[in-house]
């Protein structure tokens, strides 16, 4: 909001201008002018910050529309350049005067200004409109920037990306119609290498290599949501690893990030389709799946009781949330679901995973480990098939250590497929997360690449296996599985610890994973793929594990597709009921 001071002044500055020398903002078209380049210098900063000039150009972009930015894209004609690689030949033109259209030479005198870091003209005193004139060519540019340069030297000059760019990113699609591209995919360091120095270096490499597809407008919540071209829908959507050809437009720096506001929509290219569920090995006797929920909340339980405190803020919401995981859920075929961010409301029959596991259908059953389920607002559960599984004994909780007060206690519990004298034991945990709010002492971050909260993810740790250890051991019990949300990426200290004692990741034996080649991946955060949900198998167990994959039917699709997104989608279709994908597990037992 502009206050009363603040408007007051903008008057009195523009008075002032009215009675500068006519020779600082006046002149015909084609008379002595300001070079653009001299205005952006060779830094980030204008050296000519503050002083009234007159420059004169051709008009790129314009971006007065409703919506818009305010104002235009100025650009120095070819030929005019000053040759130097260092200096960009364009600036934005901060106004509310309407002369002047794309492919235009203009004429215009305003004061120079940095604002939050755009080079800008504004105050504009004069704006002459002096005939038609060409585009100047577009610079071709690549990602990674060459020598991992800050592309200043381009700042606001018409440009075309040379190569394919990968959409990493669209969490802003729908509230600012933003997509984030790369040269390729963007692994989280810490998914392939310790933490350290190290991956901190690599993680800041990767946030400057980026650009941002932008929409040529500075309005939230844009409608009809711009990108793919046609309108994002149900089934036009735009995935994480598809690719973007042919971009061509003004290299723009807004909200501390570079984009580009095309001047015509580039080619999408889908090169990442939605998968089907990965297909179950003959051999398994057993799957399990493993998903993190999202936060499923029912309200009261019985209709009512919207906005719940997580997940769903109205009954229809819940509707379309359930009726997703259920699809989701049920797709892949599993024996036994492990799950986290279910509300941690009892086991009665109006409780969150007394109705999910109703709407699985009349074979499914949910363990109900009631006593020691922690303070938090949500838990760890599991269900089975009832027709397929057996539950051996009864459930336990940890409620002890790092989980006697606090936290998400994992819960145990042994079984074996109807037929087999083998059992198992699933262990389902779900750590800290990284978010750093309350953080302190060792839980602040360390700028290792592990985020907040990684000391209390190591006690965790610590503490579940010195559990699973203790519990106790029945004779035909061939070995445990630890799955869950670990909040942790696959080289992070929580994996370690586990890797030691003698737990090994199932999906990372069957799927590599490096700097270039990184797939099944559980989640997607700020433009970067990693694991954060595992199957862990004992050393014992691992011996009759016959596959392990994630399906990628969440953090790949727009999170506007979701069920609170903006973007209306019918039915029960599995894609982005959560914001983690499905781990699934197969043994022969």
């Amino acid at each position: 909001m502009i206050t009363l001071r603040a408007f007051t002044q903008r008057l009195t500055t523009t008075a002032l201008l009215l009675w500068l020398p006519t020779a600082a903002t006046a002149g015909e078209c084609g008379a002595s002018a300001t070079q653009i380049s001299r205005i952006q210098g060779e830094n980030g900063r204008s050296p000519l910050a503050g002083q009234t000039v007159t420059v004169e150009g051709v008009i790129t972009m314009d971006a007065r529309h409703k919506g818009g930015f305010r104002g235009f894209y100025l650009q120095q004609a070819d030929g005019e350049t000053d040759g130097n690689p260092k200096t960009s030949e364009a600036l934005f033109v901060y106004t509310g005067r309407s002369a002047g259209s794309k492919g235009q030479r203009v004429r215009v005198s305003g004061r120079v200004k940095e604002f939050h870091e755009l080079t800008e003209l504004t105050d504009v005193d004069t704006l002459t409109v002096c005939g038609i004139s060409r585009l100047p060519e577009p610079v071709s540019v690549t990602l990674p920037w060459p020598g991992n340069r800050q592309p200043e030297h381009l700042e606001n000059m018409l440009v075309t990306i040379a190569d394919n760019l990968t959409v990493i990113d669209h969490y802003n699609l729908a509230r600012y119609g933003e997509l984030t591209l790369a040269a390729g995919n963007q692994i989280i360091p810490t998914e392939f290498m310790e933490p350290g120095p190290a991956a901190d270096a690599l993680f800041r490499s990767q946030q400057e290599n980026r650009v941002l597809l932008d929409d040529g407008k500075g309005v939230r919540n844009p409608r009809p949501v711009p990108w793919p071209p046609g309108n994002l829908s149900a089934g036009n959507t735009v995935r994480a690893g598809d690719h973007i050809t042919r971009l061509t437009g003004i290299l723009d720096f807004r909200f501390d990030a570079w984009r580009v506001q095309p001047l015509s929509p580039p080619v999408f290219q889908r090169a990442n389709p939605r998968p089907d569920p990965p297909a179950r090995p003959d051999s398994s006797t057993l799957r399990v799946m493993t998903l993190n929920l999202g936060n499923l909340f029912n309200g009261d339980g019985r209709g009512g009781g919207f906005p719940a405190p997580r997940g769903a803020k109205s009954g229809k919401q819940f509707e379309r949330q359930l009726a997703r995981l259920v699809t989701t859920l049920s797709a892949p075929g599993p024996d036994i679901i492990a799950v986290t961010e279910v509300e941690n409301d009892g086991y009665g029959r109006h409780s969150a995973i007394a109705e999910l596991t109703g709407a699985l259908g009349e074979h499914w059953r949910y363990v109900k480990a009631d006593s020691n389920t922690g303070n938090d607002a949500i838990r760890t559960d599991l269900l089975y098939r009832s027709d397929r599984v057996t539950a051996q004994g009864s459930a336990s909780r940890l409620a002890a250590g790092p989980f006697r007060h606090r936290g998400r206690p994992p819960v145990a519990q042994v079984f074996h497929p109807k037929g087999s004298n083998r059992a198992l034991r699933v262990v389902v945990t779900h750590l800290k997360s990284k978010a750093c709010r309350g953080a302190e002492g060792p839980d602040r971050d360390q700028n290792d690449g592990q985020g907040c909260y990684s000391h209390s993810r190591e006690q965790a740790t610590r503490a579940i296996l010195r559990w699973t250890d203790s519990l106790p051991q029945t004779g035909n019990l061939v070995g445990t599985l630890i799955t869950g949300d670990m909040n942790s990426y696959a080289r992070e200290t929580p994996l370690q610890l586990m890797a030691r004692a003698g737990y090994i990741n199932a999906v990372r034996r069957l799927h590599a994973c490096n700097r270039i080649n990184c797939d099944h991946t559980s989640y997607r955060y700020r433009g970067r793929s990693g694991t954060l949900d595992y199957s862990l198998v004992s050393e014992a167990l691992a011996g009759y594990l016959v596959g392990a994959s994630t399906w990628s039917v969440n953090t790949d699709e727009p999170r506007a597709l979701d069920y609170q997104g903006p973007v209306p989608v019918d039915g029960d279709q599995p894609w982005r009921s959560s914001d983690h994908d499905p781990v699934i597990t197969d043994f022969s037992l």
